[in-house]
């Protein structure tokens, strides 16, 4: 398993561009939302406790993030779970508004995370490596962070760790 700064580091040099950053700021966790709310169904009750497909799959991507690094982790911890009540507020509404939700925040955020690439000029990070969909969302917690000025040591250390595994700067796109 990579580390923390291994996966951010290698995330962080297809996102190089302050336009591209900005809109991973709005669509992925709009994508996010929308795969919790889409896999909110069906519900099954097991001795009291609601269980979705939803549950099923963000168990072992949040224990994921937790194994990486303890304090980003749990952020994500608790950004899902204010995913997870959004979706079961929506489940609760009919099947149709249900999916238009879904479907809907699905599609524009990836038109969102498209234009984001096309500034950037150059493809998203999880066409070379599928683990990429899973360090988008934790990619956007560590932005958030380096912005307010925490866990500048991890900034630091992607810098580090991004310098060494691109020899080209990394502020040069590369068009495809």
């Amino acid at each position: 398993m990579k580390t923390l700064t291994e996966n951010l580091s290698q995330y962080a040099d297809y996102h190089q561009d302050a336009r591209n950053i900005a809109t991973h700021f709005v669509g992925v966790p709009m994508i996010v939302l929308a795969v919790v709310i889409l896999l909110s169904r069906p519900v099954f009750m097991l001795g009291g406790w609601a269980l979705t497909p939803a549950i099923l799959v963000m168990l072992p991507v949040l224990v994921y993030y937790l194994r990486m690094d303890l304090r980003f982790g749990a952020v994500m911890v608790a950004l899902f779970a204010v995913c997870a009540w959004v979706a079961a507020q929506t489940v609760a509404c009919s099947t149709s508004a249900w999916l238009a939700w879904g479907v809907g925040l699905f599609g524009v955020g990836w038109a969102i995370q498209f234009i984001g690439h096309y500034c950037e000029g150059r493809k998203p990070a999880f066409v070379d490596d599928v683990i990429g969909l899973l360090i988008g969302p934790l990619f956007i917690v560590a932005e958030a962070a380096f912005g307010l000025g925490l866990r500048l040591e991890v900034r630091q250390a992607m810098r580090l760790g991004s310098a060494s595994a691109n020899p080209l700067p990394s502020h040069t796109p590369t068009v495809v």
